[in-house]
């Protein structure tokens, strides 16, 4: 289970969370129009779920970043379950704005930035010697922008190996610069999370059990 009741998570919520995803996965693959791009649309989930809750004795991550991933897992079911082009929410969306296509495709990127921002930042404060300020807002962006990047790479590969299969993965909907478009959400989710969340996280970070919290000048590096 995942630890830190100092932090201000309930063993009972992570139990319901993990509950969540586990139940949102299966209904997903029960009813998912297309059950080989539910399964690549997922896989971030399937493969990242199992490393949090087998990591969490040893690492275990502050309540914001679990919440968060749990909310970029709903994200990312949903869009395995419709395909993203054909996601209900995003329909909605397109007609409330007057859209050409359906934009559930770019929220999924936003988040693709916004949670891996919160992810990474936890993981170079607790790890390295980087402390918080400007190289730390800078190489969270770095890394986030590269994760975007390199999902592309695995998109076109897909698309390379599959062929037609991998359209509905790819969701472009005729957009010739859809991979530029993703890596811009990508890019606004990233710097939107560390502006809007850094201070609550830090909090978070400064709540954790002795031992597993950061110190202010970084775990490596000498005090300030």
């Amino acid at each position: 289970y995942f630890g830190i009741e100092k932090a201000g998570v309930t063993r009972s919520e992570r139990l319901l969370l993990v509950a969540f995803v586990a139940i949102a996965l299966i209904i997903s693959a029960a009813i998912s129009l297309d059950r080989f791009t539910w399964l690549l649309e997922v896989l971030p989930v399937l493969i990242g779920a199992p490393l949090l809750v087998g990591s969490a004795q040893r690492f275990p991550l502050t309540p914001l970043l679990y919440r968060l991933l749990f909310l970029h897992a709903l994200v990312l079911v949903v869009g395995g379950t419709y395909t993203y082009e054909k996601v209900p929410l995003g329909f909605w969306l397109q007609d409330v704005f007057h859209l050409e296509r359906n934009p559930y495709d770019r929220l999924g990127h936003l988040m693709q930035g916004f949670v891996p921002a919160i992810l990474a930042r936890e993981i170079l404060l607790r790890t390295s010697p980087l402390i918080r300020g400007g190289w730390l807002f800078f190489l969270v962006t770095c890394v986030c922008l590269a994760f975007s990047a390199f999902y592309e790479l695995i998109e076109w590969r897909v698309a390379v190996n599959s062929g037609a299969a991998a359209d509905a993965f790819l969701g472009t909907q005729g957009d010739p610069w859809d991979t530029q478009w993703d890596m811009c959400c990508a890019l606004i989710g990233a710097l939107s999370a560390q502006l809007m969340l850094a201070a609550l996280h830090d909090r978070q970070l400064a709540a954790l059990p002795v031992g597993v919290a950061p110190t202010t000048a970084g775990p490596h590096s000498p005090a300030r």
